[in-house]
């Protein structure tokens, strides 16, 4: 038995559930479209028969990763398989291809070690379907967030638990290599309460440790930004892309205020804004970012949540349209999804705000043509689907729920030619 052979088996013993609709998975027929695929990543319990001792986290209502095949013109979501996992898989990131799928599996340990898994898996471009390549371990406890490098080469791992990020090499066969680089946050911890907290707030999570939570190459990919909720700061360092490896930037980090956590970011398509997300402030702050040198001006800080609101919220995700007009934040507690447009210069304005439809919206996502939105209702146990308005940002719901335990992120592969 190879390392890779044992790694497979006592890393992510799985099976493949089918969904009974192996018809509509059989490939496009002549003259019709290819299926589009939707994966779902959720926090899922552990199976104990398959996966002993491996798991230390609280049990989840999902059972991997479940597989839908998308109505391209309605965009209902039609059950097409699970991937069982008992890791909470609850990061998903596929290649530019479709060919490969790769997951964070969001465990505190795996056997006696402290540290969670990266699973990489080939994507049939036929049916959607997937085949575990191999699993290497995380760089850090609790992974919770990966993107792939500009280049197609890298992968790179945010570990919650471990407070660290991680850089694996993505091999020629769509195998994750051992990490390249993995670096430790270091600094002083932010306080309980958020500087800029809405009144009454409760908001409390991340400021017991550090807390690395997104991780994310430039558009450039000569710089590779993260973000450490518990020392409310986000760091940029230069990435070598032929070593795999990090190097703090001039400056090393931006910090913001104390308490507020910053969870996400997301780049605006011109390259030239930067838009931050706090989970205990439940406030963006948007910064001007020079390409040239990596380095951040902090520009309008705005609150996700509308006028007048006071009590306990917390941010989740962050999301611009492709056409950078619009820019969507999640709010959990709120269930709601803030909306608002992007200005002349960069700067936003709140247009109002849609109920998500289901409890604690943890992420959402555009199909890839961006006329449907997805929001993951991780406590409500669905996925919401709303129509987009292109000509106002506004999101109108469809009526569709879609059933899935705990579902923490959704992602599109076209398998069109």
């Amino acid at each position: 038995m190879t390392s890779r052979d044992s790694s497979r088996r006592s890393f992510l013993k799985s099976s493949v559930a089918l969904a009974g609709t192996a018809p509509l998975l059989a490939g496009a027929r002549p003259g019709s479209a290819a299926p589009l695929m939707a994966y779902v990543g959720t926090f899922s319990s552990p199976l104990r028969d398959m996966l002993p001792t491996q798991v230390d986290l609280p049990p989840g209502n999902g059972r991997g990763i479940h597989l839908f095949q998308v109505d391209r013109t309605t965009g209902a979501l039609t059950p097409a398989g699970i991937f069982e996992l008992g890791t909470s898989p609850s990061c998903l990131v596929a290649n530019a291809a479709g060919t490969r799928l790769y997951s964070s599996n969001e465990t505190d340990r795996v056997g006696d070690d402290k540290h969670g898994s990266i699973a990489a898996f080939a994507v049939n471009r036929t049916t959607g379907q997937l085949e575990l390549l191999n699993s290497v371990r995380s760089g850090g406890a609790g992974p919770t967030y990966l993107s792939i490098h500009p280049s197609g080469r890298f992968l790179f791992v945010a570990n919650y638990f471990g407070g660290s990020v991680a850089v694996l090499p993505i091999l020629a066969d769509g195998q994750l290599g051992e990490p390249t680089d993995v670096k430790i946050d270091t600094g002083k911890i932010g306080p309980r309460r958020a500087s800029n907290a809405p009144p009454g707030s409760f908001a409390l999570s991340g400021h017991d440790r550090t807390h690395a939570h997104m991780i994310e190459a430039d558009p450039s990919g000569r710089y590779v930004l993260h973000v450490d909720l518990g020392l409310d700061q986000i760091f940029v360092n230069r990435f070598d892309d032929r070593t795999g490896r990090l190097t703090p930037n001039d400056p090393a980090a931006v910090t913001l205020p104390p308490g507020d956590g910053p969870r996400h970011f997301d780049f605006h398509p011109n390259g030239r804004w930067f838009y931050a997300i706090q989970e205990e402030a439940s406030t963006i702050v948007r910064f001007d970012y020079d390409a040239s040198t990596g380095r951040l001006s902090p520009r309008q800080t705005i609150s996700t949540l509308p006028p007048g609101f006071a009590g306990s919220n917390f941010c989740s995700e962050i999301l611009i349209s492709a056409d950078g007009k619009y820019l969507y934040a999640g709010n959990r507690l709120h269930d709601s999804v803030a909306i608002f447009t992007v200005g002349p210069t960069g700067e936003l304005t709140y247009v109002g705000e849609e109920w998500t439809r289901g409890n604690y919206p943890r992420s959402f996502n555009f199909d890839p043509t961006g006329r449907f939105f997805y929001s993951c209702n991780q406590r409500g146990d669905n996925i919401a689907v709303f129509e987009v308005n292109r000509t106002t940002g506004r999101l109108k719901f469809t009526g569709q729920y879609t059933p899935v335990g705990n579902p923490s992120i959704i992602v599109f592969v076209d398998l069109a030619v």
